[in-house]
């Protein structure tokens, strides 16, 4: 018989496969890991899961947060979590979207690279620079000196090398299998925005601060638009962390797979409390952390 914990994560990883068509689970825990990896995989796997230890956190006495915010993906686990999204209707967006964004461009047409140790408006400019009338762009302002840039091929190998000329410390291509977060994405957002029309969203219950402006809204109608703009636009995660910083914010808490987030949190701000919940224990850590 299942305990409760195990209770909660088997009935959500129930209702997001029957919304998908395949066993979520067998996937994660069986593979083929070469499918798994896959955005239109990758993207209902890690909402799943972020959700899940969520949902066990705050079942488990962890407090309601005062605010919520989300990396590219998972901007959709923490509109759930505010309750703006319902989980069933954020799994199937999130299917597409993957989809959507795998198909925008040619496989091995363009790709993401990360770039350390210069200014954002360094890399900025670097990318101005290499474009040449093709497409490169920063993606994800990640942290200080740490700057995601994407882009068709050859724009992006020239943005690569503008950067090294600035001053990067180091560039590191990236294993995607899309140049996501740039102008080449609009054919995706596009028909992102028509199944976004489709969905019921509500005012939030929990301030939600979004990818595009690192800012917050109540208007369902505007959170939505920002969905859409946020396939082609940058990332700004360091003014994220920054804005939630100036809201009184001393703890932030990552919640899903992985401890990359947590790990930006401190390099953009030192003094920030950066907890962690992927695990059984990491969750019992952040409960001891937050409840005591």
């Amino acid at each position: 018989m299942l305990n409760d914990v195990e209770q909660t994560v088997s009935e959500l990883f129930e209702e997001a496969s029957s919304i998908l068509g395949y066993d979520l689970w067998n996937l994660i825990a069986e593979g083929p890991e070469d499918q798994l990896n896959q955005t239109e995989f990758t993207q209902p796997a890690l909402l799943t899961a972020s959700v899940a230890l969520y949902r066990l956190s705050l079942a488990q006495g962890l407090p309601v947060p005062s605010v919520v915010a989300g990396h590219s993906l998972g901007e959709y686990s923490a509109l759930v979590a505010a309750n703006v999204l319902e989980f069933a209707d954020a799994v199937a967006l999130v299917q597409k979207r993957g989809q959507f964004m795998q198909t925008a461009v040619p496989v091995g047409e363009g790709g993401m690279a990360v770039v350390f140790g210069i200014a954002d408006d360094q890399v900025i400019a670097a990318c101005e620079t290499a474009a040449q009338g093709e497409i490169v762009q920063a993606a994800n302002f990640n942290a200080p000196g740490q700057v995601v840039i994407a882009g068709e091929n050859d724009a992006l190998n020239r943005a690569i090398k503008a950067c090294e000329a600035a001053g990067a410390r180091r560039v590191i291509g990236l294993a995607v299998s899309a140049p996501f977060h740039s102008k080449l994405m609009q054919p995706a957002a596009e028909e992102m925005a028509s199944l976004l029309g489709e969905v019921v969203f509500s005012k939030p219950e929990i301030e939600v601060i979004q990818n595009v402006d690192a800012c917050s809204c109540k208007d369902p109608d505007v959170i939505r638009k920002k969905l859409v703009s946020q396939m082609y636009g940058a990332v700004l995660w360091t003014d994220t962390v920054a804005r939630m910083k100036s809201m009184g914010v001393e703890t932030i808490v990552e919640c899903g797979p992985g401890k990359v987030l947590s790990g930006l949190v401190k390099r953009i701000d030192e003094s920030s409390e950066g907890l962690k919940i992927n695990s059984q224990a990491t969750r019992m850590s952040a409960s001891e952390a937050l409840c005591t």
